[in-house]
């Protein structure tokens, strides 16, 4: 029993300082009336104050034995007796001229007009069902079930005066039981199909948990289980519809799209979940977000469409209904907007009212989200035995009559039968009319209807079976069958688990929901100008758990020239080698291609980063995958490579032959001068200076780069040694010429000569030894002269000892260079002074040279340089000091000899 004096003190506070708008009812009128009366239905304490307004004439009797209603809410209306009632909630009528809530406060009769085929089919579905429920004997055995159909009309007013008769009855004195006991009028009810309405009433049946079970009220809001904890659904919430269009445009890669709601609860929850879900689950963005005008301002109409028309989405999802789109579509074609690829939600994706030829240049190809088609054995007899009531006022049936035969029932309105008009007789035959009504192919609400019955029906089934003492209430008790309370069946029908015949599992989650199933739906533009809407794939729940939905893609009518689904982007993907870069002010969809620096790559599509290549890789010059980076070292292979390797050679056999005719001519005058043994050390240390510039070419490894620089530093030492032991024997022997000087050719004798230069080049051999053993120079992978390349090179290791090494050489360089100057201009005997001081003259001028450009070349160059010095300065010491004695041993034997040789009056010396 739905009782005052259980939800007064409840009320009573919030509804204290609203007390005013009860006074005859006029204020909450007032309030109720204005453009913003959904939200003051749908505030959950006004719901509570509406309740106490109810109740607040026969407030002086709240707590007394009996409530006296204030007047019979005369509404259209289907009954069946039964042991148990189910209460429905269907629109058999579309419009109501209610034009205020005066049923409020006073006795009002529902005027109700248009006829709603589809609404009426709902309701005989669930008639069908509790009949079909009476004759099955394994369900309910042993219990008879009734109903009580209500029409709202279409609107929440008289929706809502409905469901409150439902639970409370249209008694006009009710006698209530101490504590208000008794068996409510109906324990669970089968609507409503609106969201708004299913909300206002939800909130209103959950506060006792009177379950509602809804076959079409969809909006996420009513997964609320603190709101509404004893809501059920039997059709998925747009939650799930959001999430199966977010797949469609994932899978057809529309990542730019448009969206239309309706200005409602069904609606605004669609766009909230489209904003917060179409980026993560599905990459893609909307182009913009419109709401239907709730007055149908055609202004605003041409508004939307222009923002459509001058978008670059070619995607325009809609969630709104049938009436919205009408209006809609009406400014599209008069605008003329084609290209359009359209959504639609299950509100409208089977609407025949918009497949019609004048629209489908516009709405061809349209994909829907569709409510699951099921099938009733059956139904279709049980709607042919229908008959309307002539001795009850049984409108809704008298209205189906009226509608199917196009007749009406005596008496008809004035000049009806003059105008031609037929009086219905009630004994017309259905099966001879083509009628909306007997078509079942295609049953998708009613089919939800039909499961809504039966998840009532099960759960009152399982609560009847329940044992004594092992039930689920308190001290382990069960519901019975002459108390049953409202939310002992709300208990069970949130465990309800069964298999309809068309072999659907129906069960709801936490939060009230059915498993999720929808269809996909195509709009078929036939070359007759006829249109279909055919099935092209489904969406379960695996797709809400982040599966792909199933598409058959070559039933699918595409409504463009190419036949082939569009492209809806704002920008184009970015090719690998790119990175998005997000364009300032603008959706994320929205970006620019950046080409990934050198060293980086995007090897995806889409790419939000680009990646670093490893130590030893490189960027390819498409940036879209890692190379190898090019090893560079000084190689043999290479041209300059090749012509420094050949140069060296070249001087190494020049060195051989200069030697072979040194040695071939060695007792000759010219050979025999000046100590030819230190020539022939001077040639072999040129020889293996010419040698050890092969040691700078090639990749370098550990024992190359800790030869070649000692190498290469003992054999100028020794080189110069030898050289510099020659101009100090000249300066000695011009000494020794002169009156007195005989003394200091003592000092240097062949011992001495050879003495010397081996201590010279052992003092060389020690800072090489030294320097290999502190800090050997090492092979080295070098990254800092060129990014997309390795360097081998030779890291001196200490430089320090590489620059004592340079610095030795560059002393007795120097040292021989100043003597050999100091000899200049000894007379003609003495001319091999002046090769020396020329010969070192080169010498020095191109290791001077060599230190700035070894310090700037990078890489293999430096090996380049240093080998260029290496053979410059041996070229100019081989050239300078035996060219001249070669012309003349092999050109000009005849100034080969002593007398030539000495000169007049000189005297001479030989080794």
């Amino acid at each position: 029993m739905f009782c005052p004096d259980r939800w007064y003190a409840r009320i009573t506070n919030i509804t204290s300082q609203y007390s005013g708008y009860c006074s005859e009812g006029t204020k909450l009128r007032k309030v109720l009336n204005q453009s913003k009366v959904m939200r003051v239905f749908l505030d959950h304490n006004l719901l509570l104050i509406l309740l106490f307004c109810i109740s607040s004439s026969v407030s002086t009797s709240i707590f007394s034995s009996s409530c006296q209603s204030q007047g019979k809410f005369d509404l259209n209306e289907m009954h069946q007796t039964g042991d148990v009632i189910l209460g429905g909630l269907f629109e058999n009528n579309m419009f109501s001229a209610d034009p205020d809530l005066s049923f409020i406060l006073e006795p009002r009769q529902s005027n109700c007009y248009g006829f709603n085929v589809i609404g009426y089919r709902h309701a005989q579905t669930m008639a069908f069902a509790i009949d079909e429920i009476n004759r099955n004997s394994n369900l309910l055995p042993d219990v008879t079930l009734g109903y009580s159909l209500y029409d709202h009309c279409n609107q929440l007013r008289i929706g809502f005066r409905a469901a409150l008769a439902l639970v409370s009855g249209q008694e006009e004195q009710v006698t209530l039981e101490e504590n208000c006991v008794g068996t409510p009028l109906v324990l669970g009810i089968v609507g409503d199909s609106s969201s708004t309405r299913s909300i206002a009433i939800s909130s209103l049946l959950g506060l006792y948990r009177v379950p509602l079970v809804s076959y079409f009220a969809t909006c996420s809001c009513l997964s609320d289980r603190q709101k509404f904890p004893s809501f059920f659904r039997t059709i998925p919430s747009d939650a799930f519809q959001v999430n199966a269009m977010i797949q469609i445009l994932k899978h057809f890669g529309w990542t730019w799209a448009g969206l239309l709601i309706s200005d409602d609860y069904y609606g605004v929850h669609a766009a909230r979940s489209f904003h917060s879900d179409l980026g993560p689950a599905g990459g893609g963005c909307l182009a913009y977000t419109e709401t239907f005008p709730r007055d149908d301002d055609p202004a605003e109409f041409r508004r939307i469409v222009d923002v459509m028309r001058k978008s670059t989405a070619r995607v325009v999802i809609v969630f709104t209904n049938q009436i919205d789109m009408i209006n809609l579509m009406k400014e599209v074609v008069r605008q003329n907007v084609t290209g359009l690829q359209w959504m639609a939600s299950e509100a409208w994706s089977s609407a025949a009212v918009l497949q019609t030829p004048h629209l489908m240049p516009y709405l061809g190809g349209t994909l829907g989200i569709s409510i699951r088609r099921g099938e009733i054995p059956g139904f279709r007899d049980f709607m042919l035995q229908i008959r309307p009531d002539l001795h009850h006022n049984n409108t809704n049936g008298k209205s189906f009559w009226e509608h199917t035969f196009q007749c009406r029932f005596a008496p008809p309105p004035a000049g009806w039968v003059e105008a031609g008009g037929e009086v219905c007789t009630g004994q017309e035959v259905l099966e001879n009319v083509e009628t909306e009504l007997l078509n079942v192919s295609d049953l998708r609400s009613e089919y939800n209807v039909y499961k809504a019955v039966y998840s009532l029906a099960y759960a009152l089934d399982d609560m009847l079976q329940c044992e004594p003492g092992r039930g689920p209430f308190s001290n382990n008790t069960c519901a019975h069958l002459q108390k049953l309370e409202p939310w002992q069946l709300a208990y069970y029908l949130e465990k309800v688990n069964f298999t309809t015949t068309f072999g659907d599992q129906v069960s709801f989650d936490e939060n009230g929901d059915a498993l999720p199933i929808y269809d996909i739906m195509n709009w078929v533009w036939l070359p007759d100008g006829k249109t279909e809407v055919q099935r092209v794939g489904e969406v379960k729940s695996s797709a809400f758990k982040g599966g792909e939905v199933t598409l058959d893609e070559d039933k699918i009518f595409w409504n463009f020239e190419s036949k082939q689904p569009p492209r809806s982007v704002c920008s184009e993907n970015c090719p690998p080698g790119t990175r998005m870069a997000r364009k300032k002010g603008e959706p994320e969809c929205c970006f620019d291609c950046v080409p990934c620096s050198e060293g980086k790559i995007s090897n995806t599509t889409d790419s939000m980063e680009c990646t670093s290549c490893p130590e030893d890789f490189w960027s390819s010059p498409q940036r879209d995958h890692c190379l190898p980076k090019k090893i560079e070292f000084l190689s043999y292979h290479e041209p300059l490579g090749i012509c420094l390797t050949t140069t060296s050679l070249l001087g190494t056999c020049i060195c051989v032959v200069v030697l072979g005719i040194f040695i071939h001519h060695h007792s000759t005058p010219i050979v025999r001068a000046n100590n030819s043994e230190l020539s022939f050390l001077l040639l072999l240390s040129l020889k293996l200076c010419f040698l050890c510039s092969l040691l700078f070419i090639g990749r370098p490894r550990l024992w190359t780069c800790q030869l070649r620089h000692a190498a290469f530093g003992i054999s100028f030492v020794l080189c110069v040694s030898c050289i510099l032991v020659k101009t100090m024997v000249v300066l000695a022997v011009f000494r020794a010429s002169k009156p007195g000087g005989e003394s200091s050719l003592k000092w240097f004798g062949a011992v001495q000569q050879r003495g010397t230069v081996l201590v010279l080049t052992s003092v060389q051999a020690a800072i090489c030894t030294a320097w290999l053993v502190s800090a050997s120079p090492v092979p080295h992978k070098n990254t800092q002269y060129h990014s997309d390349k390795i360097v081998y090179e030779c890291i001196v290791g200490s430089t320090v000892g590489f620059a004592v090494l340079l610095g030795y050489i560059g002393f007795l360089a120097v040292l021989s260079c100043v003597l050999a100057f100091l000899a200049r201009n000894l007379p003609d005997s003495f001319n091999e002074a002046k090769l020396i001081t020329f010969s070192m003259l080169i010498f020095c001028a191109v290791w001077v040279a060599f230190v700035p450009a070894y310090i700037s070349s990078p890489g293999k160059y430096a090996d380049a340089v240093e080998i260029f010095a290496i053979l410059a300065s041996s070229f100019g010491l081989l050239v300078a000091l035996f060219g001249p004695k070669c012309y003349i041993i092999l050109l000009k034997p005849e100034q080969n000899t002593k007398k030539a040789i000495m000169g007049r009056g000189t005297t001479t010396y030989q080794s």
